[in-house]
């Protein structure tokens, strides 16, 4: 009888078990807002892409450049800012993190990866016009300008 219910018990804390970790899989691991976050500040810009020649390299914010990741090199914006890129010719977004300072020719507002250009239709033309939308800024960015009276 000891032994029926030794098993019984074992059996109900395996299923327990597995309840619990299928619900954890299951989960998302990240809940994406239901509307798109409302930018900071819009411009538009002349863009362009770098790709085979920097991958691997070191970016401004020390991370290695992939050119396949959504990343952009921006002159000023605080590195770790997200940024939404809208081609407005065909319509297509994406979200990319400002991870490198850069374009460095002149008149030129946004390096995005091979990755970003391919996604937003121009990487065989090499330049787009593309509306930029700053989404957020590093909260360690307001610490860093932020005065005190």
């Amino acid at each position: 009888m000891r032994s029926k219910l030794f098993i019984l018990w074992a059996a109900f804390r395996g299923l327990l078990l597995i309840l619990v970790i299928v619900t954890a899989v299951e989960a998302p691991a990240v809940v994406l807002p239901s509307e798109p976050a409302k930018p900071i500040r819009v411009w538009e810009g002349l863009s362009s892409w770098y790709g085979e020649k920097f991958h691997g390299r070191l970016t401004a914010s020390g991370e290695v450049y992939d050119m396949y990741a959504p990343t952009a090199a921006h002159p000023t914006l605080p590195l770790g800012s997200l940024v939404r890129l809208v081609n407005p010719r065909t319509g297509q977004s994406r979200l990319v993190r400002i991870n490198d300072r850069g374009p460095v020719i002149e008149g030129r507002e946004i390096d995005v990866s091979y990755e970003v250009a391919r996604s937003l239709g121009f990487e065989e033309r090499g330049l787009a016009r593309l509306r930029i939308e700053l989404l957020e800024v590093p909260k360690s960015h307001w610490r860093k300008t932020r005065t005190t009276d």
